[in-house]
């Protein structure tokens, strides 16, 4: 039978088979026990792996004598032979077996995409399989290879280095054209692969499936270079026009995890990009090819019902989640941190009402997304714009969110100690959403005297980040407030040193200007002060600082910026104001059309006149007015409680003034130019009012803001609402905090 020489320990010893009918004498070697990825350990999958793969296979083929098989030594018995008889059909079975024993390797030796695409071209070129181990190779040559052209020229620029100087010009020229007839050829295949990708676009199914068949392309292969192929681009595109995706999808084996396993560089399967783009109807026909697409996860973990969240596309999603529930498999997306997952991107997004679907223990981040995205709840204009019970909310409306809240609250197990909303409950604080801390302190009351890792209550929580609305829940609760005038936290800090920090940069940002920012500052300090005991103001903490020190040292570089921008703002002003005092003083003295002999005005007469006279007296006054208010504050010693409101007033008193001079000023102009120009001509009043209008107008719109701000902020709006909160949800009046 067979003698062997091996040692059984090797598994790379050939063993030489002697009663082989197909071994000597035919020439065609056969190797079968050769181990190939022993040999080969780069598979091939682009061209930046052609050269190192090449060497490898041929180092493989040239050990075991099956060069012949892909260089054309070995050339096939059927090839030009017509010998009959029992030697000629023995001869051509034993070159068969090493042809495919070759081919095999190939094959063997190529990434998944690379033996897929070479077999489908392949298989169109030849009939059924019938492609040799030299078919093969030369289709990954021209795949991933160099071209013929190319190798041309790198061998002519080596020739040109041997040679040195002789004959350059000749075989420089070679080289070129040889570059030249490839850059064409590129072009050319990629006028082709365009040609493919907007007739997908267009939706023209004949003109897709003939250039296909002309490429001898499959609908799996790779048609952009972010790696989609034509089913990819075809999803995406025909929205309208399912017919073309049905015609590809046609030409497409029907093994499950072919299709499946179709994705592209993000990681996103067909149906990933049915969800990415809204195409509702090429989803559902993807899921009946097979469902598996719904449990399949893109490179950031998400599947398609969650891409469709993510990016709106609303129809989408409620066509994967009927799908999912026909095919029962909304059991394995609404299970564990998944379902979590799912219902945090509808809550960011869009709220849908898909908790219904969830059966398990609800975890933080869930509560955390409410937090963050809970409504405010609706004033009477919003309670009657309300759509109807029963439609489809796409927002998140408050009573949906409270329902949901609640909803999750109850599955939440506080009895071993899961305190899973704590966090929740500070970061509501920190946004400022009152509505979340009063909906979910009704389910866990003990959620008012609990503390973060800085030992920090709610309220404590609220002072340090400036969060007005929850501190004004300090007069909706009863006595027990009380107990916030004399709590410390670990620092000895009371209350009114966490009001003397500085409030964080993004709730400073609000406010324009640092003289403003630090009034506000001020006005939560004094607030504070008002609520707190007469002895808290003189405690000192662990530092052995007052809540006044800290406040000080906290805004120092704050006062330094109020200064500046107090001081830059009045200069400014103070210039403006001057030069209108200098130009309607002149105007008082030398009046439009002069005076008569006795000293009076020529013009007294006219009534244009008389609004002249008093405009400018107008002007002049409140010109002044406002130039001596900007030199008090430039003089003044800015002091931390000045700018809570001496300068204010100071600085609206100017602006005021400035305004009404400005306004004044015009106006007196405009009636020295009907006193000039408007004799007996009643049409030049409308251009003589329309630009009086101009200056006014653009004053208003640029500097009015300021006014206002300041006004507002001195004297009307304050923050903090001291009326006491009462629900009468149990048929009487009652404090919403025990």
């Amino acid at each position: 039978m067979a003698a062997s020489t091996s040692n059984n320990n090797n598994p790379s010893i050939i063993v030489e088979v002697k009663d082989d009918p197909y071994s000597y004498p035919y020439p065609y070697p056969y190797p079968s026990h050769v181990i190939a990825p022993h040999f080969v350990t780069v598979k091939l999958g682009d061209k930046s792996k052609y050269n190192t793969w090449k060497t490898q296979m041929l180092c493989l083929f040239s050990s075991h004598g099956m060069l012949g098989f892909i260089d054309g030594t070995f050339v096939s018995p059927d090839d030009g032979q017509n010998e009959k008889g029992r030697g000629a059909e023995d001869m051509k079975e034993a070159w068969k077996r090493s042809d495919s024993l070759v081919k095999g390797w190939i094959l063997g030796s190529l990434s998944e995409d690379a033996a897929i695409k070479v077999v489908n071209r392949l298989t169109r070129k030849h009939k059924e399989s019938n492609f040799t181990a030299k078919h093969a190779w030369d289709e990954l040559q021209s795949n991933y290879g160099p071209s013929v052209d190319h190798q041309m020229a790198v061998a002519d620029e080596e020739e040109i280095t041997s040679k040195g100087d002789s004959e350059p010009e000749d075989a420089k020229s070679k080289v070129e054209l040889t570059r030249k007839e490839e850059t064409e050829e590129d072009k050319r295949q990629q006028t082709r692969i365009q040609n493919i990708y907007w007739n997908i676009v267009s939706g023209d199914s004949s003109d897709v499936l003939y250039y296909l068949k002309q490429e001898g392309l499959a609908p799996t292969d790779k048609l952009t270079h972010n790696g989609n192929t034509t089913l990819h681009v075809a999803v995406g595109s025909s929205t309208k026009n399912h017919q073309l995706l049905k015609d590809l999808l046609d030409m497409v084996p029907t093994e499950n995890t072919l299709l499946l396993n179709l994705v592209n560089s993000d990681g996103s399967t067909l149906l990933h990009v049915a969800a990415i783009v809204g195409n509702t109807e090429a989803a559902s026909i993807l899921v009946e090819r097979n469902p598996d697409f719904l449990l399949a996860r893109d490179k950031e973990g998400y599947t398609p019902l969650a891409v469709s969240l993510l990016n709106m596309q609303i129809d989408t999603y409620w066509r994967l989640l009927h799908l999912a529930k026909a095919t029962d498999y909304h059991k394995t997306l609404f299970s564990g941190t998944r379902g979590d997952e799912l219902l945090v991107l509808a809550i960011s997004y869009v709220a849908l009402d898909i908790s219904w679907e969830y059966k398990t223990k609800y975890s933080e981040v869930v509560l955390m997304t409410l937090a963050q995205n809970y409504p405010s709840k609706p004033n009477f204009w919003e309670r009657l714009k309300a759509t109807r019970p029963g439609d489809v909310h796409y927002f998140l409306d408050y009573d949906y969110a409270y329902n949901l809240l609640r909803r999750v609250c109850e599955a939440i197990d506080t009895t071993n100690g899961n305190h899973c909303y704590l966090n929740p409950v500070f970061e509501a604080t920190r946004l400022n959403k009152p509505e979340f801390c009063k909906d979910i302190m009704k389910i866990f009351p003990d959620m008012i005297w609990s503390t973060n890792e800085d030992g920090h209550n709610f309220i404590q929580y609220a002072v340090i980040n400036r969060s007005e609305n929850i501190y004004n829940l300090l007069y909706q609760m009863s006595e027990h407030k009380n107990i916030y005038k004399t709590i410390k936290d670990s620092y000895g800090n009371n209350l009114l040193h966490l009001a003397a920090r500085l409030a964080p940069s993004n709730k400073l940002s609000l406010i324009s200007g640092a003289a403003l920012q630090l009034q506000r500052e001020l006005q939560w300090f004094k607030e504070v002060e008002g609520f707190v005991r007469p002895i808290n103001k003189i405690q000192k903490n662990s530092y052995g600082e007052t809540p006044e020190m800290v406040f000080t040292c906290e805004h120092k570089d704050l006062a330094i910026e109020g200064e500046k921008w107090m001081k830059a703002t009045a200069e400014s002003y103070t210039i403006t104001a001057a030069l209108i005092t200098t130009i309607v003083f002149a105007a008082a003295i030398t009046v439009p059309g002069g005076n008569k002999d006795t000293g009076i005005p020529i013009f007294s007469n006219k009534a244009a006149f008389t609004i002249f006279a008093i405009s400018n007296a107008i002007s002049l006054f409140t010109a002044v007015t406002s130039l001596l208010m900007f030199l008090s504050i430039l003089t003044t010693r800015f002091a931390e409680q000045d700018f809570l409101f001496k300068l204010p007033k100071r600085l609206i008193i100017g602006l005021a003034a400035l305004f009404i001079s400005t306004t004044s000023m015009i106006i007196a102009f405009g009636a020295t130019l009907l006193l000039v120009f408007g004799q007996g001509s009643s049409w030049i009043l409308l251009p003589i009012g329309v630009l009086t209008c101009l200056p006014i107008t653009s004053f208003v719109t640029l500097q009015f803001p300021l006014i206002a701000d300041l006004i507002n902020a001195t004297y009307f709006r304050s923050i903090f609402v001291k009326e006491k909160f009462h629900d009468y949800s149990y048929g009487h009046k009652r404090d919403f905090f025990y």
